[in-house]
């Protein structure tokens, strides 16, 4: 199957990353057109991204939509090895609800309904996929952007939330639902998804539960390349064993 595009994501501008200085802002390099040097901008990704955000790295960044905000841009994707890499989480919700809604490409395959954002005890799981025939689904979506030797990473920083999501959607499987995990590959040329047990052994282990338990995963490719997020395929799950 060629590429197809799952979201249109023109930025308006290029800049240097220079360094982070918390978990939401990091300083950025940009033409005097558009600021100049040491401009501060919002960083919409809980991860490290020690790979990716480090001085010097080069970054796409997209205006900020709401006037007087501390931080005038947004960062939208970084250069790593000649790809771009998405760096915000913010654009997971477009892009896994193109994927979902394509019955061509959607793991799931069709569906008769899409609800987002569903109360499941104490969490808020990002999906409920209802079907003409059959339980439905509930789907949480994560984003990797981390990859080390071919192989792609999540979590690149320890996730307790994370964690509990995965056990919330074991859980939902003793009422009779479907329970699906997509993860959101944005890294080109890895062979294989594993979860990061060096990082947060926690969430590994309960990833090996999940699996045994019969949630479906599915972690899919995708490139940023072109102004656009293009789905590329489905990859295959690490051996585990």
């Amino acid at each position: 199957m060629k590429p197809k595009r799952l979201l249109k994501i023109n930025w308006d501008a290029e800049g240097i990353f220079k360094e982070r200085l918390n978990r939401f802002v990091g300083i950025v390099d940009l033409p005097e057109e558009y600021g100049g040097p040491a401009r501060p901008v919002h960083v919409h990704d809980p991860g490290r991204l020690r790979e990716l955000l480090y001085p010097g790295a080069r970054v796409a960044l997209k205006r900020a939509e709401k006037p007087g905000r501390k931080t005038s841009w947004t960062l939208i994707a970084a250069r790593h090895h000649g790809e771009w890499v998405l760096v915000n989480s913010g654009l997971h919700r477009q892009i896994s609800q193109s994927l979902l809604t394509d019955p061509d490409i959607s793991p799931f395959g069709p569906v008769a309904g899409i609800v987002p954002e569903v109360r499941l005890g104490k969490s808020r799981l990002d999906y409920r996929l209802d079907f003409d025939e059959g339980p439905s689904v509930f789907v949480e979506v994560k984003g990797c952007t981390l990859a080390v030797d071919g192989i792609a990473l999540f979590p690149d920083a320890p996730t307790a939330r994370g964690s509990r999501h995965i056990q919330e959607l074991m859980a939902i499987m003793d009422e009779g639902f479907r329970a699906g995990l997509v993860i959101l590959i944005f890294r080109r040329n890895v062979r294989c998804f594993s979860a990061n047990g060096k990082t947060d052994p926690g969430f590994a282990q309960v990833f090996r539960d999940a699996l045994n338990a019969g949630v479906e995963v599915y972690p899919v490719a995708c490139a940023v390349e072109q102004n656009a997020v293009w789905y590329e395929g489905m990859v295959d799950i690490c051996d585990l064993t």
